[in-house]
């Protein structure tokens, strides 16, 4: 078995550290690693003649976060080097874990993820960018891949106020839209590495047009940053899983709910009337079984 020597040089490390009680468990899995793997924590305990809070603690010392943990690589060699992905700051997911866990991971992680978000965001610039949707001719709207989350919950409630908008999720048509703005337009773009080359076209030509750019991203020095009047920062670093920023829309979206109340309070009157409007329209739409 290929991870017999790992496991067994971990044990011999630690084993001058550990108490008398932990030395019978860990000489128990030195000596029967295969046998071990099949084990419950009760059950090794009972054949090392120890406490199941002895096991534990013996699991904890040897590096693992629990028994599960040692057990897991007991019966799978090939995870016993394999490093932690971190998706989310403060959301780690193991091979090990339990499915019922993820929840409780899941929220802990977006919640961190906001209020990263908040500490980023410059205020100023989140002014400025309500006021200037507030104020435009007509919205264009790009974005791909998981951007078109935030895009389109922008687009929605951009509407939904009575707001001028466009969004294509055809990139080419992104920057042929954004090639025929003018300088009373805003065009906004979403990309959470601030490098998706559609979307830094977009917007780089929407500002060669005269449009007012704004772009929302989790890289101040990128490309999009670049190439925009304003900047609201998502965040401070790169939280990825498999190259991808799957998990980017978590504050992206949070983000759009702050601009749709910005530029509702930019002109409350204006947008609650338009928003009262638009409920008007479709109050028919709804079902009543």
């Amino acid at each position: 078995m290929q991870s017999s020597v790992g496991i067994r040089e971990r044990i011999d490390h630690i084993y001058p550290s550990l108490r008398p009680a932990e030395r019978a468990v860990a000489r128990y899995v030195r000596d029967h690693l295969d046998e071990a793997a099949e084990l419950t924590v009760g059950q090794l305990a009972d054949e090392a003649q120890v406490s199941q809070p002895t096991v534990i603690r013996f699991s904890r010392k040897l590096g693992f976060g629990g028994y599960r943990e040692l057990r897991y690589v007991l019966r799978h060699p090939e995870a016993e080097h394999q490093v932690t992905f971190d998706p989310l700051e403060g959301f780690d997911l193991n091979p090990w874990d339990d499915p019922e866990d993820v929840p409780a991971k899941a929220a802990a992680g977006a919640t961190s993820l906001i209020d990263e978000l908040r500490r980023s965001l410059d205020v100023k610039a989140f002014r400025k960018a309500t006021t200037l949707l507030a104020e435009a001719d007509a919205i264009d709207i790009y974005g791909v891949e998981n951007s078109l989350v935030p895009a389109t919950d922008l687009f929605t409630k951009l509407m939904y106020l009575g707001l001028d908008c466009r969004l294509n999720t055809d990139a080419y048509l992104q920057q042929i839209g954004a090639g025929h703005l003018r300088d009373t337009d805003v065009a906004i773009a979403f990309s959470h590495s601030g490098s998706s080359a559609d979307t830094v076209k977009a917007l780089r030509l929407a500002k060669s047009a005269g449009a007012h750019t704004i772009a929302v991203t989790n890289h101040v020095g990128s490309p999009l940053a670049g190439s925009a009047d304003v900047t609201l920062l998502t965040g401070s670093g790169a939280h990825t899983i498999y190259g991808n920023a799957i998990f980017s829309r978590v504050a992206n979206v949070a983000l759009v709910d702050m601009l749709y109340m910005g530029v509702i309070l930019s002109d409350y009157g204006r947008f609650s009337t338009a928003l009262d409007q638009s409920g008007r329209m479709i109050a028919d739409r709804e079902y009543h079984g």
